[in-house]
């Protein structure tokens, strides 16, 4: 039932542009037209029949029946809530079942280690996102507007996050392009070690004197890399100068007979050495031998030693400043 109030005469074309409806009494409660004024509205919620009505439709309702609303809404919204942690935990249990049926693909098939992880990754962010929207939905809440609201905030967080796709986009070109991989030991960015992991967004690398160092893959995708990894051979130099009249010929006997004595020394391409430059006080010779990647600092790092103790056996001396001064009376 609905009862309309009027406001006529003087006052009403003094508080109101036009004589019409302003207030509008219905089963609900008080509606108040666009067009009334606050004094108005508050003589019609104020007038003492509409209070009454009110007061009168509280009473008569039936609170019985309003309990059973609210008892079966919180059950069917327990149920809900129950529904929904089921399915996120079964839904956890499945993506690490299907990340480990995952690993298994991946040994059978020999993928890399690099494309493992990268790959783990990109299906755990989706199959979780998955859950994620079947949890919303299971909840009562309507999937369509939150995908509409990402899809509209997807342009601005794709500009507030445009580095961190450009370091995604980065790992997906090196993982592809493959200048390197899980176990290379690289020099990128003025950083050098060993290459330890490629995630989604980052290369990590270990140092030799263990540092962990986190590489953009947005920067290093576009660097110069140096992959000392890359091939399964790998040529080791030393340069060692003699003194001025030192035998050339037995300086390069004595350096091959030492290259040769080790077992790690390629015999293919053999050992040589070269007579490289007459400096200022040295004669420099250079030795180059080739050994396997793995064996490169094992063999540098021994013959520095092999050469400083053999070559005086051989009476070959290693050159050292002199200075010379002559005193006149």
């Amino acid at each position: 039932m609905k009862h309309l109030f009027f406001i006529e005469g003087e006052e009403a074309a003094a508080q109101a542009p036009a004589a019409e409806t302003v207030v509008e009494a219905t089963e609900s409660g008080v509606e108040v037209a666009e067009t009334a004024s606050p004094e108005q509205v508050i003589e019609q919620i104020t007038n003492p029949e509409n209070i009454k009505e009110s007061v009168d439709k509280l009473l008569s309702y039936d609170f019985g029946e309003l309990v059973n609303i609210i008892v079966d809404g919180a059950v069917n919204l327990g149920l809900k809530i129950i529904a929904a942690l089921v399915i996120y935990y079964l839904g956890r249990w499945i993506i690490r079942r299907v990340l480990r049926f995952m690993d298994r693909i991946y040994e059978r098939r020999n993928v890399e280690i690099s494309l493992r992880s990268f790959l783990s990754g990109v299906i755990k962010v989706l199959l979780y996102t998955l859950i994620i929207l079947i949890v919303i939905q299971v909840l009562g809440i309507n999937t369509a507007s939150i995908v509409a609201m990402l899809a509209s905030a997807g342009l601005a967080v794709g500009m507030a996050l445009s580095g961190t796709l450009q370091n995604f986009a980065g790992g997906v070109m090196i993982l592809f392009l493959k200048p390197y991989r899980v176990g290379d030991y690289i020099d990128a960015q003025g950083e050098e070690g060993t290459v330890e992991k490629i995630g989604l967004f980052s290369t990590e690398i270990r140092t030799v004197d263990n540092r962990v160092i986190y590489i953009p893959n947005s920067t290093i995708s576009t660097a110069v890399i140096d992959n000392y990894s890359k091939g399964e051979m790998r040529r080791v130099d030393w340069t060692v100068s003699v003194e001025y009249g030192s035998d050339i010929e037995k300086v390069r006997e004595v350096l091959l007979a030492i290259a040769r004595a080790d077992k790690r020394v390629a015999a293919d391409p053999a050992p040589v050495v070269f007579l490289t430059e007459l400096a200022d006080s040295s004669v420099n010779f250079s030795l180059r031998v080739w050994v396997r990647n793995g064996d490169y600092w094992g063999v540098k790092l021994d013959f520095n030693e092999r050469i400083y103790t053999e070559l005086p056996k051989h009476g070959i001396e290693f050159p050292f400043p002199h200075v010379t001064v002559d005193l006149k009376k």
